[in-house]
Order: C-alpha cells, then structure tokens, then sequence
C-alpha cells in the first residue's frame, strides 16, 4: 500500500518524506487554500532535489494551459484533478502525464451510482482518489465517508483513500480490503498548522502500519 501526503509547502518537510520513504507528497496549487505551494518552491527547486518521492501537483477547476504550465516550471511527476474537471481535460492531460482523478462520495451514493459517477473517466484518467463529499463546494471536511460503499462499485483501477484519516487509524487501514486499493492520502490530521507536517505523527502511523501488517 503506498502513502501519500498532501499539503506541503517547503522543500525541508519534502526532504523529510523521501527520508521516510513516503511514495507521495501533493502539492496544492489552488490558490484559496491555506496549504497553497505555488510561492513556496523556487522554479527547478524540487528536480534538483534529486528525490525518489513522486511528487503530485493538486489543481482545482484549471485550465490546461496552467497544468501545464505548472507541471514545467515545478517538474512534477503526476497531477491530481481535484475539481469538476471534465473527461476532456483529463484525456488531454494524461497524454503527457499521469493523472489522479478525485471522487467524492456522499452518504446517498451507493455502487451504481458511484460506477455512474466513474463511467465517464475510466479510460481517461490512471488513477482514483475517494474523498468525502462536503455539505458546500469542493472543499474537504477532513472527515470519512463510508468506505463500504467503495466495495459496493465495478471499481477496477488502483485508487487512493482520502479524508479524515488519522495517526491512530492504522489498523482501520489494515483492516480494509479491496483489489484496487492502492493507497492513503494523509493531510490535516497530521498537521501542525495547515501546510506544516507534524513528522512525528506520520513516523507514528507508519510504525503502526507495519505493526499491523497482516
């Protein structure tokens, strides 16, 4: 299972995650959140860096010039879709580049309605990433949704579990079978401040994913 966390905004803490061999660190470049990364990594920082972590632009609702343009001057190696992003978009992005695309799922979606929600994507997009649907907008609750329901659809490509995961969840983690479950994304509960990780608590919740190792 591999491990993401999303959220940082400066190169010690990435330094810090690829020390801890942590798979993924995202990169938010939405600028309303607090966790913005966009002034916070100087152009070709990151690459000469010479990191083994892959690291994940997040976009919310933009355009493809600006991906783009981001994934050049960042040197991205994936992007994730956070927003409302159409198959288009996603089809023409991952021609370049791979891509994570973003659910959200509420309490009234059940498996078709979630195999529906992903219908459209499924040939566009390399990877899923499940989060819980807010009561308003876009944003996230850093809460969980019912995981059940993931096994509940046709799901057949790797996807990631997002919201409201906690440093004591490991063995909930462990605890949760699927074919496709490919991985975590970790972000507020393991924070100190928004944008600044609390590497203790992930050392922590590492440990106890290899304690609970099945």
């Amino acid at each position: 299972m591999n491990i993401k966390v999303s959220g940082i905004t400066n190169m010690k803490q990435l330094q810090q995650l690829d020390g801890l061999n942590v798979d993924f660190a995202g990169l938010i470049f939405y600028k309303p959140s607090p966790r913005y990364a966009g002034d916070k990594f100087a152009k070709g920082e990151i690459k000469k860096a010479d990191l083994d972590i892959k690291t994940v632009g997040i976009f919310q609702n933009a355009g493809y010039d600006e991906i783009m343009q981001t994934i050049e001057t960042y040197q991205l190696d994936m992007v994730q879709l956070h927003g409302e992003e159409s198959p288009d978009l996603c089809e023409e992005i991952s021609g370049e580049i791979e891509v994570i695309k973003t659910f959200r799922i509420d309490e009234e979606k059940n498996g078709k309605a979630i195999d529906q929600l992903l219908k459209a994507y499924d040939e566009v997009c390399d990877y899923y990433l499940f989060d819980k649907a807010p009561k308003k907008g876009l944003g996230s609750e850093g809460k969980k949704f019912d995981w059940t329901k993931i096994g509940e659809a046709k799901i057949e490509k790797p996807f990631f579990l997002c919201g409201g995961i906690r440093p004591d969840d490991a063995a909930l983690i462990k605890s949760y079978k699927h074919p496709d479950f490919y991985g975590i994304d970790l972000n507020s509960h393991f924070e100190k401040e928004p944008g600044i990780k609390d590497m203790s608590l992930i050392l922590q919740f590492m440990h106890g994913l290899k304690l609970n190792k099945s």
